[in-house]
């Protein structure tokens, strides 16, 4: 479980094709001693994996097919920088929302511009994964828990403030750039439950 704010960014080492997996290798801005032993979980771009092995800086993880068919993972390069969150600890502070780490989609970014003094970030996604947002509702985009200012049929919209920007990768993106998205897990478990009823 994770909250959607990102504690650093990383930046890709490698991605490369196994035997029975890809090998993602990450240059980590955190040590084994902070929480990150062999095993251990950390939100990369808002997906969930698993350290494969310690490492004082870097981190090795093992990608499926699956993982690379519904994020935007597959698409990294070396020098391309990624958020980091890593698990959330029991005793720790809540400051974004629930997020699993599970990847529902991809947005692709229509509109990312300067309005006034602030950053607008508007995101197409399907009109299926759509009715999971509500205007003032939460929103993982590439694990950054965002709060959502614009619902349409097809897309949705957040405000950047300077604050995200300098701590996430998100201002390096640009129009036609795939976006990881997480809906609300709440938003999801009250549509199974209605549709169970």
């Amino acid at each position: 479980m994770f909250t959607g704010i990102v504690e650093g960014v990383g930046i890709v080492k490698s991605l490369e094709e196994q035997e029975e997996s890809w090998l993602l290798q990450l240059d980590l801005p955190f040590s084994s001693g902070e929480g990150l032993d062999a095993g251990a979980s950390l939100a990369v771009n808002g997906c969930c994996l698993t350290l494969r092995e310690d490492g004082s800086s870097d981190g090795a993880f093992d990608l499926l097919d699956e993982t690379l068919n519904r994020t935007n993972l597959g698409e990294l390069k070396p020098g391309h920088r990624v958020n980091l969150e890593r698990s959330l600890r029991a005793d720790g502070r809540l400051g974004g929302h629930f997020v699993t780490g599970h990847i529902d989609g991809l947005g692709i970014i229509e509109v990312f511009e300067e309005r006034g003094k602030n950053l607008y970030l508007q995101v197409k996604v399907d009109e299926i994964s759509a009715k999971y947002l509500v205007d003032k509702g939460c929103v993982a985009v590439d694990g950054c828990s965002l709060t959502v200012c614009e619902v349409t049929d097809n897309s949705f919209a957040v405000w950047l403030i300077p604050h995200t920007l300098d701590k996430t990768n998100l201002k390096a993106r640009k129009s036609g750039d795939r976006l990881n998205i997480e809906f609300d897990l709440l938003a999801k478990y009250v549509e199974r439950i209605q549709a169970n009823s």
